[in-house]
């Protein structure tokens, strides 16, 4: 069973979710402030849902800057502001997804089953790319022997890249092979993707395509 870990400081919005995931199968740990979450940082969790605006000094992003420095468990993001800033900021350090409240438990479960689809599935294949070794099964990579710390949608479009190579894919095909087809939100996050994967990948060989996307060679 995959344990999702909510972090909500409105006691009853928590409970209501709870019961929601509960009823999707998921064990669910319930955490009402950002002091208490760090606490569970090692804890063996599938996936974290962060309320951005807690009560108290520790806020979602200062959660989830703890999680990514050890760990790639995908991260979903809830706020009440539905700010482009919150978003940007959100992506860059590392979220899988960000829903605005308010919003339906049932579209909360439907994105938390996507991210747990695709993270976890039971494919064994593993792929090369120059001193790359991509392990799809345990989803991880390394360069001659040391491990690359990708998030899970970091992962996701280096996985479309690599077994696509020559392909050419505009920014509507990376969102919905990366995001899904449930995602609305502005096609400036693939660009961000793109640049954040270059980054920590600098010998992925991604071309742009001006005016289009972009393509791995």
């Amino acid at each position: 069973m995959y344990k999702i870990c909510l972090v909500e400081d409105e006691i009853n919005l928590s409970n209501l979710i709870k019961t929601y995931l509960e009823h999707a199968n998921y064990e669910v740990l319930c955490l009402y402030s950002g002091e208490e979450a760090l606490e569970h940082i090692d804890d063996q969790i599938h996936l974290w849902i962060l309320d951005i605006m807690l009560g108290g000094n520790v806020s979602g992003y200062d959660i989830i800057k703890k999680i990514r420095e050890k760990h790639n468990v995908p991260v979903i993001f809830t706020s009440a502001r539905d700010q482009d800033l919150d978003k940007i900021i959100g992506l860059e350090l590392g979220s899988d997804d960000y829903i605005t409240k308010p919003y339906s438990p049932k579209e909360l479960v439907l994105r938390v089953n996507n991210i747990i689809k695709r993270v976890y599935s039971d494919n064994s294949e593993q792929l090369t790319y120059n001193d790359y070794q991509i392990d799809i099964t345990k989803r991880t990579v390394t360069e001659k022997g040391k491990e690359i710390l990708l998030t899970t949608l970091e992962f996701d479009l280096l996985i479309m890249f690599a077994q696509n190579k020559g392909k050419s894919f505009s920014r509507e095909d990376v969102l919905k092979n990366v995001w899904g087809d449930d995602y609305f939100g502005s096609d400036r996050v693939v660009d961000d993707l793109i640049r954040r994967l270059r980054k920590k990948m600098p010998h992925l060989k991604i071309n742009t395509i001006y005016g289009f996307g972009y393509r791995l060679i």
